[in-house]
């Protein structure tokens, strides 16, 4: 399927690996040219170099996003060498504190919600005036299924999601009429490096191997995950491409879960 997005221009944040590499790599096959972005300059180069791209339609640069500074410094690389984006992808993102509430002090909300729900809004001003000047564009955020499902041991991870959601919806709102379209994908224990250290961490625990790790998390913390199994990452990006492309013409302030069924209801 054709999704339109020759010509077109993508920023993807937390881009070295997981979700956003692979969806770097859908929209590259789709014709977009693609602006990679991560917080470590060794780590992207290295995740760019896998990639296979024709010149000019692939740049990265390393940005925090809970640092202005470094936003306002990629706006301008990104536009000195793609000019102005037609697409951004927002995948940066950390599990951040862990623990029952009781157990997580200031410091760890706040640890959370500068990466996790400060950092989109940040990004997401910063570009908007891209997003809203040529009356064709895509924002994807990604959220979570914790957005809805507060597991107790995740609550700010939980509640920054949840905050992005809201974020997309309120974006949605705002600017569907300059052509701005805002929508989230809230996936589920993806085969991600962050899930990888979260299972050798009960790996160690446990003092088993880290395929035992999953199968003992599947059955005692995500019974609802119909398929039994981590999603791919290439699973989330093809969905978030789509959600980029001109196919996606009707698509404003929704949630795509892609989840394996792991949240129990349809709303």
């Amino acid at each position: 399927m054709d999704l339109g997005l020759k010509g077109k221009t993508a920023l993807v944040t937390g881009a070295d690996s997981g979700i956003g590499w692979h969806t770097a790599k859908a929209l590259l096959a789709e014709g977009t040219t693609v602006i990679m972005s991560d917080l470590h300059a060794e780590r992207l180069d290295a995740a760019a170099a896998k990639l296979d791209a024709p010149d000019g339609r692939l740049y990265h640069f390393p940005a925090d996003v809970r640092v202005q500074a470094d936003l306002d410094r990629l706006r301008e690389q990104v536009e000195q060498s793609a000019g102005m984006i037609d697409i951004l992808v927002q995948s940066s993102g950390i599990h951040g504190a862990g623990g029952m509430f009781h157990e997580i002090d200031d410091e760890g909300w706040h640890d959370t919600f500068e990466t996790d729900l400060f950092g989109p809004v940040r990004l997401v001003r910063t570009f908007l005036p891209h997003l809203r000047a040529k009356g064709w564009a895509r924002v994807v955020l990604i959220a979570s299924e914790d957005a809805v499902m507060a597991y107790p041991d995740e609550l700010p991870y939980a509640a920054a999601k949840a905050g992005i959601l809201s974020l997309a919806k309120g974006l949605s709102k705002t600017y569907a009429r300059d052509g701005l379209l805002v929508n989230a994908v809230s996936p589920a224990f993806i085969h991600t490096p962050m899930t990888d250290e979260m299972m050798d961490k009960r790996a160690k625990e446990q003092g088993t191997t880290r395929e035992d790790a999953i199968r003992s998390f599947l059955n005692e913390q995500r019974p609802h995950l119909e398929l039994a199994r981590r999603g791919e990452p290439e699973e989330v990006a093809d969905v978030i491409a789509f959600l980029c492309s001109a196919r996606a013409s009707f698509v404003n302030g929704a949630n795509w879960r892609i989840d394996g069924g792991s949240v129990p209801t349809m709303d």
